[in-house]
C-alpha cells in the first residue's frame, strides 16, 4: 500500500502526517521548522523529528513513501524549496512538493473550488482563488515588514503598548505577562531583550497577551480587536481584487493559531469583513492545513518537484 507525508511546517510547530489513498494512519507535532525563523540545522531536525515519529506512529518505513508533500512560508521560493527538498531526500527518494503555507491551507479548505484564506499563525497572509482560476494574495512579507494580525506581530505591539502604558503613568497586566514570558526581570531588561540582535521571538508573547485579555486587560484586548481588524484588510483586499463586483457568497476559511486561540480575534475579523462584504461565508472550523499538505502529496506526479506559489 502507498503512503503519502504531508507537512505543515510552521516557525513555532511542525506537524506530519502520514496517510494512505483514502485516510490518515497517523500525525506527530514538533518544534517550529522554517528555517527563516530557526535557523537550516532546527529546521532540518525539526522535519527529520516529526518524520521519523510519524512514520513511526503509522508503522511504516521510508522505502513505502509514495510521494512527499511541505508546505511552509516562503517555500515555494528558491533556495528554501532546494534546501527543504534535500532534507527529505534524507528520508525518501520519494518525489517531493516544496509550496507555501497558503497553498496547503487553501487545499485543505477548498480544493479545487474557490475561496479566500486568512491565515493568522507566526506569520501571516490572505490567498484566494476564484471560479475563474484567477489567484491574489496579501501580506505574508515577513515579518520585519509585514504579517500584521500574527503572533509575531501581537507580540511586538504588546511590548510596545506595555511601554507606552508605563510612560503614561498606566497599568496593565502586559508588563508583568512580558516579564514572566521571557523571564526577565525589568522593564530595562525588556527593553535590552526587545531591541537585541538578532531579535527575539516576538511570536513567544502571544499566550501571555492572550491571558492578559481574557483577564479583562483592556490593552491586551485592543491589540487582539486590532489584530482582528489588520487580518481582516488582508481577506478584504483579495476579495475586492478577485471579487471587484460580486460580493455575496464568498467563501472564507481560517487558518494558525491565533484564529485557533482567540475567539475575540475571530469576532472582530468576521464582523469587520461583513461590513463590506455583507453576504460572505466564513467558515466556523479553523482549517487543518496539513491535511491539505497530505491531500496534495497524494497528486504528486513523477518528477514533479516544484511548484509556484
Amino acid at each position: 500500500m502507498p503512503v503519502y507525508l504531508g507537512i505543515d511546517g510552521g516557525g513555532t510547530q511542525t506537524t506530519c502526517a502520514v496517510g494512505s489513498d483514502s485516510e490518515e494512519l497517523a500525525r506527530a507535532v514538533g518544534p517550529g521548522s522554517n528555517p527563516i525563523r530557526v535557523g537550516e540545522e532546527r529546521s532540518r531536525a525539526a522535519l527529520l523529528g516529526v518524520v521519523e515519529e510519524a512514520c513511526a506512529q503509522a508503522g511504516v518505513a521510508s522505502s513505502g513513501i509514495a510521494a512527499v508533500c511541505v508546505g511552509m512560508a516562503g517555500g515555494a521560493r528558491e533556495p528554501m524549496r532546494d534546501s527543504i527538498r534535500r532534507v527529505i531526500g534524507e528520508v525518501t527518494s520519494a518525489p517531493a512538493l516544496v509550496v507555501g503555507d497558503n497553498d496547503i491551507a487553501f487545499e485543505a479548505a477548498f480544493g479545487d473550488a474557490p475561496g479566500v484564506i486568512v491565515i493568522a499563525g507566526t506569520g501571516s497572509i490572505a490567498f484566494g482563488r476564484n471560479g475563474a482560476g484567477e489567484a491574489a494574495r496579501a501580506g505574508g512579507w515577513g515579518f520585519s515588514i509585514s504579517d500584521e494580525g500574527s503572533a509575531h506581530w501581537i507580540g511586538r505591539a504588546a511590548v510596545s503598548a506595555a511601554l507606552h502604558a508605563h510612560d503614561a503613568g498606566e497599568t496593565t497586566l502586559l508588563v508583568s505577562s512580558i516579564l514572566n514570558s521571557w523571564h526577565l526581570g525589568t522593564r530595562d531588561d525588556v527593553v535590552r531583550f526587545a531591541n537585541s540582535t538578532p531579535p527575539p521571538d516576538f511570536a513567544e508573547l502571544f499566550p501571555a497577551v492572550l491571558g492578559a485579555a481574557q483577564e479583562g486587560d483592556a490593552l491586551a484586548r485592543g491589540i487582539l480587536m486590532k489584530a482582528g481588524s489588520k487580518l481582516a484588510s488582508l481577506g478584504k483586499i483579495v476579495m475586492r481584487r478577485l471579487w471587484p463586483s460580486e460580493k455575496a457568497g464568498v467563501k472564507v476559511a481560517l487558518g494558525g493559531g491565533v484564529f485557533r486561540s482567540s475567539p475575540l480575534v475571530r469576532q472582530v475579523f468576521a464582523n469587520t469583513v461583513r461590513s463590506e462584504f455583507a453576504h460572505v461565508e466564513i467558515q466556523a472550523r479553523v482549517l487543518d492545513p496539513v491535511a491539505g499538505a497530505l491531500a496534495m502529496a497524494r497528486k504528486v506526479q513523477p518528477g514533479q518537484t516544484a511548484a509556484s506559489g
